[in-house]
């Protein structure tokens, strides 16, 4: 009974996590002169408002399975995307790249927060602290696999801000454009392992201890 209702938490850390990080998307294109987010309702902690079918519901179960037969399970997904309107930008280009960041560094200052109060507490009974690293580690996670530069993930529009007007850029951004879900696919089987070293100095950086 415990692993199914860890499970729940971590689901209910996750939707609220992914609803922080689309949040914040809109809030920084409100503040960039795009009202688009606000006018579809966007800007709320109404997780209906949010939920995406395939990302916060359906493969988040699909990777729970292992908690049916008594395994922990760490789970991950996402919110549907909020939606902006580069019209509105002063600078499309540079906007569209602090609108894409402001996701995972929201996620990230959540990993900070809970890493402050993880190391204000004792650690007797454990359970507390055990939930707070749960929070880090889903936020960090969060965090870092959106900031790798392959479309439609936020990392590829900072990537795309920040590259010159050149023939190479214009390829290299096609070439990702067409085929970033495959690229996407390909990480998460063969290349997560990739990033494990990152996520354990980042825990290490907000928590203070190993995970």
């Amino acid at each position: 009974m415990i692993v199914p209702m860890f499970f729940l938490f971590e689901l209910i850390v996750l939707i609220f996590s992914v609803m922080i990080h689309e949040i914040s998307h809109g809030y920084v294109a409100e503040r960039l002169g795009d009202p688009t987010a606000r006018l579809a309702g966007r800007l709320t902690l109404n997780p209906l408002k949010h939920i995406d079918p395939v990302g916060s519901v359906i493969l988040p179960l699909l990777l729970a399975i292992p908690a049916l037969f008594g395994q922990p399970t760490i789970i991950f997904g996402w919110a549907k995307p909020v939606p902006y309107n580069p019209a509105y930008l002063k600078d499309p280009k540079r906007g569209a790249g602090a609108i894409a960041a402001a996701g995972p560094l929201s996620n990230f200052l959540l990993a900070a927060v809970f890493g402050v109060l993880l190391r204000s507490i004792s650690y007797d009974p454990p359970s507390l602290a055990l939930f707070f690293s749960v929070i880090i580690l889903i936020n960090i996670a969060l965090g870092v696999f959106n900031l790798l530069p392959l479309p439609p993930l936020d990392g590829s529009k900072v990537l795309f801000a920040f590259l010159p007007p050149t023939e190479k850029s214009f390829r290299l951004m096609r070439f990702l454009e067409r085929n970033g879900f495959l690229l996407i696919i390909f990480f998460v089987f063969f290349g997560y392992e990739l990033i494990i070293p990152v996520l354990s100095a980042l825990y290490l950086l907000f928590a203070g201890q190993p995970f």
